[in-house]
Order: C-alpha cells, then sequence, then structure tokens
C-alpha cells in the first residue's frame, strides 16, 4: 500500500473529512484517484456499472492529467482495501458553474461503483457522503445525480429525493467515439 504522499493525486485529500475514513474499518482507505490507479484495479471496479474496457496505462495518465487541469470541477474518489492495494470502491462529483442561482455551483454525482465482494458494507454509503462533502465544502447549492429504477432506495437511503427525469440521446457506441481534445480546450 502507497501512502498519499507518494502518490500523483487528483486534489487534495484534506477535502475528504476524516470522519467517513473512520467509518471504513482499518481495512480500508478512502482517498482521492491517482494517476496510476488503472493497475489498481479501477476498471474492474466501474465495471459493476457498464461495460468498461481497460485504457492502456498512458490513456489513463493522460485523462486523469486533462481532468486535473480543470480546477475545482472532478473529484473523484476511490476506496482501496489496504492489504492487496486494490480500489473497491468508487464514485465522483463534477461540480458545474451555472449562470443561474448567482453563478451557483451544482454538483453532479456519478459512477457510484463498489465491488461485488464488498457490496453490503456501506461502502456506496461512504463514498456518497465523501462525495457531498466534497460539493458542500466546494460551495454547491445543491448535489443531483442520475440512477436506474433499482438504485432509488438506495440514493433514498442517502437522503436524495426523487425530482423530474432524464433522458438521454446517444451520439453513437462510445468505444466508436475518437478520444478529442480536452473540452475546455475545443
Amino acid at each position: 500500500m502507497q501512502t498519499n504522499d507518494k502518490l500523483d493525486l487528483l486534489f487534495d485529500p484534506a477535502l475528504i473529512p476524516s470522519s467517513i475514513q473512520d467509518q471504513l474499518g482499518s481495512d480500508l482507505y478512502l482517498r482521492p484517484l491517482a494517476s496510476d490507479d488503472n493497475k489498481r484495479g479501477h476498471f474492474d471496479v466501474l465495471s459493476v456499472l457498464t461495460a468498461a474496457p481497460q485504457l492502456s496505462a498512458q490513456s489513463y495518465k493522460d485523462t486523469f492529467h486533462e481532468l486535473r487541469a480543470c480546477a475545482n470541477t472532478y473529484f473523484i474518489v476511490v476506496i482501496v482495501e489496504k492489504a492487496t492495494d486494490k480500489i473497491v470502491g468508487s464514485g465522483s462529483i463534477i461540480i458545474e458553474r451555472k449562470l443561474l442561482r448567482s453563478a451557483g455551483l451544482v454538483g453532479h454525482i456519478e459512477d457510484i461503483a463498489v465491488s461485488k465482494s464488498m457490496q453490503g458494507r456501506k461502502l456506496g454509503l461512504r463514498i456518497i457522503n465523501a462525495l457531498e462533502e466534497i460539493g458542500r465544502t466546494r460551495g454547491c447549492y445543491k448535489i443531483i445525480l442520475d440512477c436506474s429504477d433499482k438504485n432509488i432506495p438506495f440514493y433514498e437511503k442517502c437522503g436524495f429525493k426523487h425530482k423530474e427525469f432524464q433522458m438521454v440521446r446517444y451520439m453513437a457506441d462510445p468505444k466508436d467515439v475518437p478520444k478529442s481534445s480536452t473540452p475546455s480546450r475545443l
């Protein structure tokens, strides 16, 4: 297991409250995403959500640096099993600046995933709590998420309420879309 000071992290780990860490148990720890977390099974965990083909180590690192270049926007956390140094949970909050609400901030929670072997230990709740606290600390006036019908009860337990509907229109199969420039550089 590497300590946080030896990892290239996405954001300052001080944004994650120690109270959440204390609720995980001594065998796990929660931290920001690291630039080499692909080798710790990040895609294995994400595959509980959808098909998650592994990126090359360089593509993973390049994408990590693109995310970090968008300061105060992308916050991805992972839960790591200390004994194996493997990721067993992950989630993100993307913070969007609005023109509405006095140019307020909205947090979008995405990609909450927990390894099948670790489900039932309230790790998803701990990830949500950490992301909510990051959103609160960054000044979000609300935090929203999309989920499938089967996950509504989980998110209600986390304090979220059903509101409106999500619509989607896919432009192409994600595997067929060529990687483009960082959105901020288009």
